[in-house]
């Protein structure tokens, strides 16, 4: 770093600027100038990712390796086991109709699982009573080997393009500078971001802090496809609903009160419900849709900031699970399982979805960055089933996955010296097809305000003062160009949206004072040395 300066480079790090170039261009660190920023590259604007997305690749395969060796992100967690048990069905018709996945097929199959519950943005021994989405992540054990469904409590996202999630960490985590989170750099992403409104209109609101992990909803986000014996395949979206302890969320006042009195009040109830026999259930519920654009909806199906309304797609269910199990060994089991959007098994297949494109390559290059590229051999991340590869060694090998019989000499394929073999087709593949340009650029129908303005007026009377009370704190600290953003989206959603949120910054008042905190946080900040006792030392 620079001697008089470490914040500042050295000066003759970077060279020349080429041609159209000032000080502020945004290269990768091969020094090739960025023209997009925000569009994956993809066949169409809503066809599949490629694997040369270079740009992309380089700045999520960094960004997965920036903490060490807690995640970057769904830091804290608390985990149990339990069982899936299938219905047989898609609500009355049966479920082989839609997909050969052969956990869902008989009626009362149980399928083993672990699920992760978790915070997304704040670290490992944070207040579980901050607000944030919460991950629900659920490890199948099938016999067909392991499916992840890996999601939020929250239906929908902040973005819709996986180019943007670095960026969006980065401005929801800690200051680089002052180690603390900051509203103005939050807002300063998201008024840039207007297909966000609908999520912050979600995560404002008292749905942004669940009473703990028990009760509180679950989905999948992103659309996948289920595929049928036939090899055709269908749009689908999954969510877990609480069946006997309902949902409960609770507003910042009772956060705060819960907060003074206990901040690992969802780990410890979790852990205590299952102690004493009263298990959590959830019910998964299926949404499913032709697989084609929809050209009669006014918004792309494939876009995860957006709801499928229930009044057109149904939740259908498919099954219940059942946790009944706490873990023997928390880091063996809650810190080192590992998820990832690609552990799919026959008869489940992703869909478009630019996010969900993302996030497939990332979760996984996660795993083996922070848990080592062994992690499948962890007994919490093993599938409970015959596994047989021509991988070998590696960080922390400890066996080899060989199959009885097999040539230990032979860790290739293919071979006529006993070596492993491909499996037989299980049914017909899907085959979609793609006539469209290799391009950079946004879904054509984004209508980012629409179904946020539908969600407020969805809000009871309380959970709308709750939203607009902390969208107003949050907001406090911003510039007036961010807040003007912000009150313009809100506008757009609903015009009683913005104008209480406009009232309440005009009553509020402008700047910090010099604080890096919001308006709370820095009474908090102060309250601290005013309520300290004095004394002499020792």
């Amino acid at each position: 770093m620079h001697k008089d300066d470490p914040g500042k480079a050295p000066e003759n790090r970077g060279g020349a600027l080429a041609p159209g170039e000032t000080e502020q261009t945004l290269t990768n660190r091969q020094g090739h100038p960025i023209t997009d920023n925000q569009n994956i590259r993809t066949i169409g604007s809503r066809g599949p990712s490629t694997l040369e997305n270079y740009h992309f690749i380089e700045k999520i395969s960094h960004f997965d390796r920036e903490r060490v060796p807690e995640r970057v992100v769904h830091g804290r967690g608390a985990g149990a086991h339990g069982y899936f048990e299938a219905y047989g069905k898609l609500g009355d018709e049966p479920i082989a109709k839609y997909t050969r996945a052969k956990l869902f097929q008989e009626a009362g199959k149980q399928t083993p699982v672990f699920v992760r519950f978790s915070s997304v943005i704040h670290g490992g021994h944070s207040p579980e009573t901050l607000r944030d989405p919460r991950g629900f992540a659920t490890k199948f054990y099938t016999e067909d080997g392991n499916w992840d469904l890996v999601g939020n409590n929250l239906k929908i996202f902040f973005i819709r393009d996986a180019m943007k999630f670095p960026d969006m960490v980065h401005a929801f985590k800690p200051d680089p500078v002052t180690n603390v989170q900051s509203m103005k750099r939050f807002f300063d992403f998201v008024s840039q971001t207007p297909e966000a409104t609908h999520m912050i209109t979600f995560l404002f609101s008292p749905w942004g802090i669940p009473a703990n992990y028990r009760q509180m909803q679950g989905s999948g986000v992103n659309t996948y496809k289920w595929v049928n014996a036939e090899g055709k395949g269908v749009l689908v979206k999954y969510h877990w609903e609480p069946l006997k302890q309902g949902i409960r969320n609770l507003t910042q006042q009772d956060a705060e009160k819960l907060q003074a009195k206990n901040f690992n009040h969802a780990t410890q109830d979790l852990y205590e419900a299952i102690e004493r026999g009263d298990y959590p259930e959830w019910e998964l519920q299926v949404q499913w849709m032709s697989d084609d654009e929809h050209p009669e909806l006014d918004f792309d199906p494939l876009d995860d900031t957006k709801l499928w309304p229930p009044e057109q797609f149904p939740m259908l269910p498919v099954g219940k699970m059942v946790l009944n199990r706490n873990p023997a060994n928390y880091f063996a089991e809650v810190e080192q399982a590992a998820f990832g959007t690609g552990v799919l098994v026959d008869g489940l297949d992703f869909s478009d979805d630019k996010m969900l494109q993302g996030r497939t390559f990332s979760y996984s290059d996660t795993q083996r960055y922070r848990v080592g590229s062994n992690y499948l051999q962890l007994p919490i991340n093993a599938p409970k089933k015959h596994v047989a590869t021509n991988q070998r060694d590696g960080q922390m090998a400890f066996y080899v996955d060989i199959a009885p019989g097999q040539n230990p000499h032979i860790n290739y394929e293919p071979s006529s010296l006993g070596g492993l073999s491909e499996a037989d087709r299980p049914g017909e593949p899907h085959e979609p097809a793609y006539n469209a340009k290799l391009t950079r650029q946004k879904i054509d129908r984004e209508n980012n305000f629409a179904q946020a303005g539908d969600t407020y007026r969805k809000l009871e009377e309380w959970e709308k003062d709750d939203l607009i009370a902390n969208l107003v704190d949050a907001l406090g600290t911003c510039t007036d160009f961010i807040r003007e953003k912000m009150v313009g989206y809100f506008t757009e959603a609903d015009a009683d949206y913005g104008r209480r949120v406009a009232e309440g910054l005009k009553a509020a008042g402008n700047g910090n004072d010099g604080h890096v905190g919001t308006f709370p946080a820095n009474e908090g900040m102060e309250m601290a040395s005013e309520l300290g006792h004095s004394t002499d030392g020792y």
